[in-house]
Order: structure tokens, then C-alpha cells, then sequence
């Protein structure tokens, strides 16, 4: 059984915290972006017949009942997530869904993901790997659960490059985004979000971190003037 750290026990407690609000902000606060974002994202998945993909951080299972909506039938998705009331949730979203038989999710954390080597076709990640506490640890994970040739797609918040978009993004990001969070949620929680995104590695450096556990082809593509990225990296094929 995989111990969280410290941080990691309070990143969980947080979550468990926003959870009963938690998709009802990630709309208002994103203005319904975070739904195009995933769509994008989801995009960029490998699948086959029969085959199955893991959502890593699934929180409510957005992503998850998104790559159901863009996979066939065959295909099987697990969610995993540190956060009992996020997959509480999430199960009632997917029992709901006409995909409830696809979809399991489960609690476990990225950096001890409960699954045998080579598992799955694909493993995404959506605005949850800058939780992560120990970040190589977890994207050495999501590589072992990898078949050969699989693919890696991760959605994180960044940056923007444009100074003028990057002084109005701050304004809202570190000023307004607080206190908009704390009127309905947790306002350390979502004070703890801009923290965390300005905390986060550039592109580069986090795809050369991708690289430095074994991903290869790894590619970055910048979403609404850079505000998120998505990632993407391979596991190498048997020769």
C-alpha cells in the first residue's frame, strides 16, 4: 500500500474538500473552456479494439466519459484518484452515462498505480499532474503501465507567452480566481491552484523531464493563447 507524503495527504484532504463544488467551478471558472480542452486532449489518445486507456487524477471522470464518447464500444476506460469524495462522485456521473459499463474507477495514487506492466493502449491525465508530489515517480509509472508503442497525453495548465494576455491572465488568475473559489468552495484551495500552475515547469523543461523516464516522441501543443497544454509522449516499441 503506497503511503502519501505530507503534502500529498493535504493536496487529498483539499480535494475532498472542493469536491461537492468542484464541477460547478471548473465551469464557471474556466468560463466552459475545460470542456473544449478535454475534447482536444482526448484527441490525441491511442486506442484498439478490445483495448483499454487509464485516466490517471480522474477526479469526476470528465475525462474519462469523454474518451467513451470518442472511443468504440470495445474500448474499456479505469479512472483512479487519491480522492474518495472525487470518485464517489465521479461513479454517479458514469452511472448515469450511457457508458457505465466501460467505465470503472478506482482509488490509488500516480505514483503507485495498481496495474501490471503493459496494460493499456493509453494513459491521460487532466490538470493533475502538477499534484503529483513526487512528478518523476508518476510519469515512470504511467510509462510501466504502458503497452509497447502506447501513448502518454497529459492536459496541464501554463503560462501564457504573450506579456499583454499574461498581465490580464495573472489579474484573474491570482487576483479574481481566489476569491470567485472562496465564495462558493475553499478559498485556500483555489488560492493553492495559481500557486501551483506558476510553480509548474515550462514546456521544455517538462518534456525533457517526460524524456529523462523513458518517454519518447514527446510533443506539446499550446491551447487558447497557452493558458493549458497538452503533452504527449511514447512508450518505445519492442523491436
Amino acid at each position: 500500500m503506497y503511503k502519501l507524503s505530507e503534502k500529498g495527504e493535504q493536496i487529498r484532504e483539499m480535494f475532498s474538500d472542493i469536491a461537492p463544488r468542484y464541477d460547478f467551478l471548473n465551469r464557471l471558472l474556466s468560463f466552459g473552456i475545460d470542456r473544449r480542452w478535454r475534447r482536444i486532449a482526448v484527441k490525441c489518445v491511442r486506442w484498439s479494439e478490445g483495448g483499454k486507456i487509464l485516466d490517471v487524477a480522474t477526479g469526476t471522470g470528465d475525462v474519462a466519459l469523454e474518451i467513451a464518447r470518442q472511443t468504440p464500444d470495445s474500448v474499456s476506460i479505469v479512472g483512479i484518484d487519491i480522492t474518495e469524495g472525487m470518485v464517489v462522485l465521479g461513479r454517479e456521473k458514469v452511472a448515469q452515462s450511457p457508458y457505465a459499463r466501460r467505465i470503472t474507477l478506482e482509488i490509488a495514487p500516480c505514483e503507485a498505480i495498481p496495474f501490471p506492466d503493459n496494460t493499456f493502449d493509453s494513459v491521460t491525465i487532466a490538470f493533475g499532474i502538477r499534484n503529483v508530489v513526487d512528478r518523476r515517480q508518476g510519469l515512470a509509472e504511467m510509462l510501466r503501465i504502458l503497452k509497447p508503442g502506447g501513448r502518454a497525453v497529459i492536459l496541464e495548465f501554463s503560462t501564457p507567452r504573450s506579456q499583454f494576455f499574461k498581465r490580464v491572465y495573472y489579474f484573474y488568475f491570482l487576483r479574481l480566481l481566489p476569491a470567485i473559489g472562496g465564495l462558493f468552495s475553499n478559498f485556500s484551495a483555489y488560492k493553492y491552484l495559481p500557486d501551483s500552475v506558476l510553480e509548474f515547469p515550462s514546456q521544455e523543461e517538462f518534456k525533457a523531464l517526460m524524456g529523462s523516464v523513458g518517454f519518447r516522441s514527446t510533443t506539446h501543443r499550446d491551447l487558447t493563447f497557452g493558458i493549458a497544454t497538452v503533452y504527449t509522449g511514447e512508450k518505445a516499441a519492442q523491436s
